[in-house]
C-alpha cells in the first residue's frame, strides 16, 4: 500500500521513476527505519532520521561520482539517430512492437 501511494505521489510531483525504484526501495526503506522505534524502546526517532539523512547523502554522492565517471568514460546518452529510431532497432536489430508503427 505504501509503495502504491508513493508511486502516485511521485507521479503527481512529476518525479521520473519509471520502474518504481524510489518507491520500492526509498519510501519502503524510510518506513522500515521509522518503524524501528515502534517495536524497539531502545531506538529513537532522532537516530533513525539521522540514519535516513546519512543514507541519502551516501547514495546521492556515490551515485553522482559513479554516473560522472560513466559519463566521462563512455557517455550516458545514445545518438540522436538511435533516440529517434528507438533502441529496439539499435540494440536488437528489430522493432519490439511493429504493430504500433506506420509503414506508409
Amino acid at each position: 500500500v505504501l509503495v502504491v501511494f508513493s508511486i502516485v505521489g511521485l507521479d503527481k510531483l512529476k518525479i521520473d521513476d519509471p520502474v518504481g525504484a524510489i518507491s520500492a526501495h526509498g519510501t519502503a526503506g524510510i518506513w522500515g527505519l521509522l518503524a524501528v522505534p515502534l517495536t524497539n524502546p531502545g531506538a529513537t526517532f532522532g537516530a533513525q532520521i539521522l540514519g535516513i539523512v546519512v543514507i541519502f547523502l551516501w547514495v546521492f554522492l556515490a551515485s553522482l561520482l559513479v554516473w560522472g565517471i560513466i559519463k566521462a568514460v563512455m557517455g550516458i546518452r545514445v545518438s540522436e539517430e538511435e533516440e529517434f529510431e528507438g533502441l529496439d532497432i539499435g540494440e536488437c536489430g528489430l522493432e519490439a512492437y511493429p504493430e504500433f508503427t506506420r509503414t506508409s
